[in-house]
């Protein structure tokens, strides 16, 4: 029974050395971090846009709403 937990530990060690000893595959974590900030960037501005154009609408709205407002009281 000794030998064998020996043997699955020095297996368990070697997987570690040789899964530490491996390059990381893909593209640097400096390049990885400016993609996903750009990609939040894009996100960001899109959002922005539609929030823009909403605060726009309702602008509109109270204006058109004040123009009636007032064209009632002139006409009654």
């Amino acid at each position: 029974m000794p030998r064998e937990i020996e043997r699955a530990l020095a297996a368990l060690l070697r997987r570690r050395r040789v899964t530490e000893a491996a390059p990381p595959e893909g593209p640097p974590a400096g390049a990885a971090f400016r993609a996903v900030v750009y990609q939040r960037l894009g996100n960001l501005e899109e959002q922005l846009r539609e929030v823009k154009g909403r605060v726009n609408g309702l602008i509109f709205l109270i204006a058109g709403a004040v123009v009636v407002q007032i064209l009632q009281r002139l006409i009654a």
